[in-house]
């Protein structure tokens, strides 16, 4: 009546611990390998990257599913999709509600939810439920899929990789050398953080000090560097001596 892939996505559960690595972060299961029938978390990957995977999602606290993956597997027509992170997606499971909202007059099929027009089924279960109802047969609108991939958006633990297939999607690079400017302007470039553990000095805000290049009249650029600290009305150059009007 169902596929397996199908009936073990409609029962298996999500966003809990993986028995398989209990003392690892991240390791919510929110993947669903359609070859084994099973959960898993991303540290589960690297065993299963030949099956075909499926990315599970939250929405409203409830598993959702890429429509465009989603797609691959079963036809979703008429199944009303929710936009989240500029991705549409639709709900696995029922979402049973009272006929509560008066001036609707579309309802789900299956539970009875309120829905937009045109649609008639409020996620995938309620469509599977109808078309065994009403069809006794899924086979018209299951698709074969050899292959389904993690989207790119696809975010891995930093202890999980992949050489093979670069399955880490980013890397984080912390760096804590300013910007230096080289343009030769002698206006105001970007600021030198000077830490001093008492208030005081130049511009202080939070504990931190800002120390700015400043350029004098003789077109000697001063710079202040995090081992020393030097006022900026200092740094300019001084003027001559001023000649003064002489007494009458």
């Amino acid at each position: 009546m169902k596929p397996a892939w199908l009936d073990a996505l409609y029962t298996q559960k999500f966003f809990v611990g993986c028995s398989a690595h209990e003392n690892a972060k991240k390791n919510e299961k929110n993947v669903f390998c359609l070859d084994c029938c099973a959960s898993i978390c991303p540290h589960c990957i690297p065993t299963h990257r030949l099956h075909r995977l499926l990315q599970i999602r939250r929405y409203v606290y409830h598993d959702v599913v890429r429509l465009e993956d989603l797609q691959k597997l079963i036809d979703c027509s008429n199944v009303q999709a929710y936009t989240i992170n500029s991705a549409k997606v639709i709900f696995i499971k029922k979402r049973p509600q009272n006929r509560q909202f008066k001036g609707s007059v579309n309802f789900c099929t299956s539970c009875d939810r309120s829905l937009q027009e045109p649609f008639i089924h409020c996620s995938l279960g309620c469509k599977v439920d109808y078309l065994l109802k009403h069809k006794k047969d899924l086979t018209p609108y299951l698709k074969k899929c050899k292959s389904l991939q993690l989207s790119p958006d696809f975010l891995f633990p930093q202890d999980v990789a992949d050489d093979d297939h670069n399955m880490l999607n980013s890397t984080i690079m912390d760096s804590d050398e300013p910007m230096s400017d080289s343009s030769g302007s002698t206006e105001t470039t970007s600021p030198v953080v000077v830490r001093k553990k008492r208030s005081g000095g130049i511009h202080s805000g939070c504990g931190r000090f800002f120390a700015f290049k400043v350029a004098s009249s003789n077109n000697v650029e001063i710079s202040v560097t995090p081992n020393m600290m030097i006022s900026v009305s200092s740094a300019r150059s001084r003027k001559g001596i001023p000649h003064r009007s002489p007494f009458c």
